[in-house]
């Protein structure tokens, strides 16, 4: 049986659900469901944890218990949204083992090798700013933003990610970034 698989943005919700059914059998459609999502879930942790080796270990933690899990995706939400669930109960086992303590140092291997030296550096700072600023925030705003902006989550998936309405969900988001604009000189838009 030969399956056609697509990376295109819009791929309709069954797609992911025909892959997840597939990846309890087939290591090649978890790949491909790894490669939609890994991104999103490495900033969502990097977004946390301003740390490039705890974001890669958390991402690495997160897609295997997704991939000794998928028997219980349904597909009554969206495939991010579920991974992005299991991305929040690692982050928060993570934090309840260790006292993270984000340093600029920590930021230095961003994949970013195309970007000239001063480009790299505020993009270092920008990062510094924006963990700093989201732990002096709610945990929840915070964990809104990183599934919304980080993760690229629709309001209804970050509602799903932690069990509230799409209205609520987005109103963690926009308030989450009013804390953060008293709290650094960054811009932030509302829509994501």
């Amino acid at each position: 049986m030969t399956t056609t698989m697509t990376t295109h943005p819009h791929s309709p919700p069954a797609d992911e659900v025909d892959l997840a059914r597939q990846a309890r059998t087939d290591a090649e459609a978890f790949g491909e469901l790894y490669r939609r999502h890994v991104t999103r879930v490495y900033r969502y942790h990097m977004a946390h944890t301003g740390n490039v080796k705890d974001a890669e270990d958390l991402t690495s933690q997160t897609f295997m218990a997704a991939l000794e899990g998928i028997g219980s995706f349904r597909g009554a939400g969206s495939f991010a949204a579920w991974v992005l669930g299991i991305a929040a109960r690692k982050k928060a086992m993570f934090f309840r083992r260790i006292k993270p303590e984000v340093q600029i140092e920590a930021a230095d291997q961003i994949p970013s090798p195309n970007l000239l030296t001063d480009q790299l550096a505020n993009q270092r700072l920008r990062l510094d700013s924006i963990t700093r600023a989201l732990k002096q925030i709610s945990p929840e705003r915070a964990d809104a933003i990183a599934l919304c902006f980080f993760s690229e989550l629709t309001y209804a998936e970050v509602g799903v990610v932690l069990n509230k309405s799409e209205s609520a969900a987005k109103m963690l988001v926009t308030r989450g970034l009013q804390d953060l604009r008293k709290r650094t000189s960054l811009a932030f838009e509302v829509e994501p």
